[in-house]
């Protein structure tokens, strides 16, 4: 916006002051393509670019989790497919001998198998609300919330002609 203002100089000269902001350079800008692809291509690190360090142990926390249950059901499917086999082979008493029937072990490879599924879909979940929840920050980056903002919920008595009703009033302060 411009201001024009009169100088108490001795020549009575008129200046003209702009105080619009010089134009932002665009490399300065916090992009959200960055984010989105940091988040995309190492977990954690669009939210760490939009400064929001406190997400990233949440993010390792799940992905971590997942992949644990994921690399222990896949074992423990693996083990009982692998005393299945020995058994349809002949070749061996395998460690279930007396403990589960040829069923049971296909019950329990079936088991394991979904849970290991389950576990690298969680996974993939977390680490595509990852990329989301980065993509969004960045493009919330220059949003500002200053303390103006309020909203408040509280009793209100509405009359209603010749009797009154009790409910909630709902007052929104968005002053800038």
């Amino acid at each position: 916006m411009a201001s024009l203002q009169l100088s108490g100089q001795s020549n009575d000269s008129l200046s003209y002051e702009d105080s619009r902001k010089e134009p932002i350079d665009s490399s300065e800008l916090h992009s959200v393509s960055r984010a989105t692809w940091l988040s995309t291509l190492l977990p954690g690190a669009g939210q760490a670019y939009n400064g929001k360090y406190w997400k990233m142990p949440i993010i390792y926390g799940g992905i971590g989790a997942c992949a644990y249950f994921a690399i222990d059901n896949h074992r423990l499917y693996r083990q009982y497919l692998d005393a299945f086999l020995m058994r349809a082979d002949s070749s061996g008493i395998d460690q279930y001998q007396g403990i589960y029937s040829d069923r049971q072990l296909v019950e329990l490879q079936n088991i394991y198998r979904d849970w290991r599924d389950l576990s690298l879909i969680i996974g993939a979940a977390i680490w595509a609300l990852n990329v989301v929840d980065a993509h969004v920050d960045a493009h919330l980056f220059y949003y500002n919330v200053n303390e103006d903002l309020s909203f408040n919920l509280e009793p209100r008595i509405i009359p209603m002609g010749n009797f009154s009703a009790v409910g909630i009033g709902l007052k929104i302060n968005l002053d800038p």
